[in-house]
């Protein structure tokens, strides 16, 4: 056996495949966690990761949410940030570029208040060198009372199919909703409106009270929980998902979000049905968690003799 064949021989393979975009390993920075990279990048190189997804993305420009954005709670994080952006086409011309050096996968966020400011501003980053748009459809639908388009299977595959049918260039991933009565049907319904994948799941709908000044820590009163608190509850909703899809052979990729603070919790997703994760929350305690991720899956592989990624999986 030649050097070569030694070589391909002890070769593991922890790409992925995300509707056609390679990914060189599982771990993607979450959206909102991560901004451009620019300060992680004193840390680790943002290139050794699988992709970063960009913070929530609009449109038009916002400021964001008063008072208070962050408070910690156990085993948890409370955020109401308001998707404080400069805007797609700030995004585009200045920040873009900024992520494209590092050579990673990059995955556009895209939020927006009604179906039109969504629409915009898929077809802006359509034209870009953007690699997968994800959609978040935990906004709330300014038209329809404030209800986030996620939180019904009409509303989602409407939101779905329409930005679907203008970024023809993009894979599309729709980030769904743990706060919706029936994921799995808006799931579903997501899927047969043209998602090309899913990640889930987004922050569960939460609250804190100021007990000093007798009144709720956010103006919004509620806020999103993310962190390690809410992963069983997440890699459940992941195993459900993949189990109804499949068995309704609507299955696409799964990208698995929450609470993922190490090795072993990547394992659990990935074995959950998760193609690849992404890890937010975690990084803000630890900024060196997810290359000790990619380092701890490439180990784990190698004592267990798997070649490939997707020999990761629960035994039957």
């Amino acid at each position: 056996m030649n050097n070569i064949e030694k070589l391909n021989e002890n070769m593991i393979d922890i790409s992925v495949n995300i509707s056609g975009v390679i990914l060189k390993n599982p771990v993607i920075a979450a959206s909102g966690t991560f901004g451009m990279g620019t300060s992680y990048s004193q840390i680790f190189d943002p290139s050794l990761l699988g992709g970063i997804c960009t913070k929530g993305l609009t449109y038009y420009p916002r400021k964001g949410n008063k008072g208070r954005r962050i408070f910690e709670t156990p085993s948890g994080l409370l955020n109401s940030i308001g998707l404080e952006n400069p805007g797609i086409e700030y995004f585009i011309k200045h920040d873009l570029p900024i992520l494209k050096d590092f050579k990673t996968t990059v995955i556009a966020n895209l939020s927006g208040a009604d179906i039109d400011e969504y629409v915009n501003g898929a077809k802006l980053l359509n034209e870009t060198y953007v690699d997968i748009i994800e959609l978040n459809i935990s906004c709330p639908n300014v038209k329809a009372g404030g209800m986030a388009f996620g939180m019904d299977p009409k509303t989602a595959a409407s939101v779905t199919a329409s930005v679907k049918n203008v970024c023809s260039k993009k894979p599309l991933m729709v980030k769904l909703s743990p706060n919706a009565p029936s994921l799995a049907e808006v799931a579903l319904a997501c899927v047969k409106a043209g998602a090309d994948a899913l990640s889930l799941v987004n922050t569960f709908k939460a609250m804190a009270i100021d007990t000093l000044n007798r009144k709720p820590v956010f103006e919004n009163i509620t806020a999103g929980l993310s962190g390690p608190a809410i992963k069983p509850i997440a890699l459940r909703m992941v195993w459900e998902i993949y189990d109804f899809l499949k068995d309704l052979n609507a299955l696409v990729p799964i990208i698995g979000i929450g609470g993922i603070t190490s090795i072993n919790d990547a394992l659990e997703f990935l074995m959950a049905g998760a193609c690849a994760i992404q890890v937010g929350s975690a990084t803000f305690a630890n900024p060196n968690t997810m290359p000790e991720i990619i380092n701890g899956i490439n180990t784990y592989m190698k004592d267990n003799k798997f070649k490939k990624l997707c020999e990761i999986s629960i035994k039957s």
